[in-house]
């Protein structure tokens, strides 16, 4: 069970930067002109957890296996773009294809670096490719409502509900509000398979310059106020300190950004917030030979949830043994909270929760 972010922006705002220090290596080239990331580039990312080393030293495990991201660092868009400007849709097709958007920000000054716009203002930024996303969605639905409008006209009931779908999320573009403000309740599902940009939930990431990585800046003060009226999420970045952290070694990271006054990496923020914005949980398998972290939906009922682990899991599901994390760390382990009375064994209907260590009992 993949999950993506795709990384999209203006040229020049530390996008690829971001990407190169997100996945630790220079796959993606990051120059001073645009366009300079020509396909999209993947790369895949453990997500932080410092409960799996608690888990793993109880369970005494030889390997400990994180759970991931995946993150698409996407071309620098233009205005224009959804008329096939710059690099246009081909770069609007790839967005199309991921969970989720991570909108990087430029909030710093720096007369080395050339903004595409001339000038440094991330909220008309953020407009400029909100409306590029709005204005590629508006082309694609108003196509795809004619066709279910005529259809529907003459009995088709499936064509009825489609057009019934669209017509709030057209009149939304066109009002200049993105698709994502205009879901009809209960149709979450059903939205995401018309593969809308802007039905995406969306982080904002503000690239500030090394002084305010830890406090902000008027730039990303705005930012924030911003996303807080959307309901969106932010996280304040530099991309350039992320890049250096990269390339040191583990042991030194910690005491470097201490040194910077940052309580821990930006780019463990952004992979966490990330997390977040797709409504992921993660629950533990834990013994001697791994300690393992899955991904799961919140909502996520126990036999789908090992299916992360394997589909036959999923098809010959009896039961699972489950612990809450908690417990499993106050009783050491699965001896310890079985005779306290903490492992408890959940059928079919049983929700998985946050933190759950859990052993399924399946027959295929």
């Amino acid at each position: 069970m993949g999950f993506n972010c795709g990384i999209v922006g203006l040229p020049n705002v530390g996008k690829s930067t971001l990407f190169n220090a997100l996945t630790a290596t220079a796959a993606a080239q990051a120059a001073n002109y645009p366009f300079c990331t020509i396909e999209p580039n993947v790369g895949r990312v453990g997500v932080p957890d410092p409960r799996l080393g608690v888990l793993g030293q109880i369970g005494k495990s030889i390997k400990i296996v994180p759970t991931t991201l995946e993150f698409v660092d996407i071309a620098g868009l233009v205005r224009g773009a959804s008329k096939g400007e710059g690099l246009g849709n081909q770069f609007l097709a790839n967005i199309r294809e991921v969970d989720a958007i991570v909108h990087v920000l430029r909030c710093f000054e720096d007369s080395d670096v050339t903004h595409v716009e001339g000038s440094i203002d991330p909220i008309r930024d953020a407009e400029v490719v909100e409306t590029e996303l709005m204005l590629s969605d508006l082309d694609s639905l108003e196509k795809r409502l004619v066709q279910a409008q005529k259809r529907a006209k003459s009995g088709d009931k499936e064509a009825a509900a489609a057009a019934a779908l669209m017509e709030p999320l057209v009149a939304a573009l066109h009002n200049g509000k993105a698709a994502r403000t205009a879901i009809p309740a209960g149709q979450e599902e059903a939205v995401r398979r018309l593969q809308l940009l802007t039905s995406k939930p969306v982080l904002y990431v503000c690239n500030v310059e090394e002084a305010s990585a830890a406090t902000g800046n008027a730039f990303s003060t705005a930012v924030e106020a911003m996303a807080a009226a959307q309901g969106a999420r932010s996280v304040i970045v530099s991309a350039a300190i992320e890049a250096e952290v990269s390339q040191l070694p583990e042991a030194d990271r910690a005491e470097f950004l201490e040194g910077l006054g940052l309580a821990d990496s930006g780019l463990d923020r952004v992979i966490r917030a990330g997390y977040g914005l797709l409504g992921l949980l993660t629950y533990f398998t834990c013994g001697p030979k791994e300690t393992h972290a899955w991904t799961i939906t919140r909502g996520t009922k126990a036999p789908q949830a090992a299916a992360a682990i394997h589909k036959d899991f999923e098809r010959g599901f009896i039961a699972c043994e489950t612990i809450g994390y908690d417990d499993y760390v106050t009783y050491k382990g699965e001896g310890g909270a079985k005779e306290a009375g903490k492992m408890r064994i959940e059928g079919k209907e049983y929700l998985v929760k946050d933190g759950d260590v859990l052993l399924f009992r399946f027959n295929v």
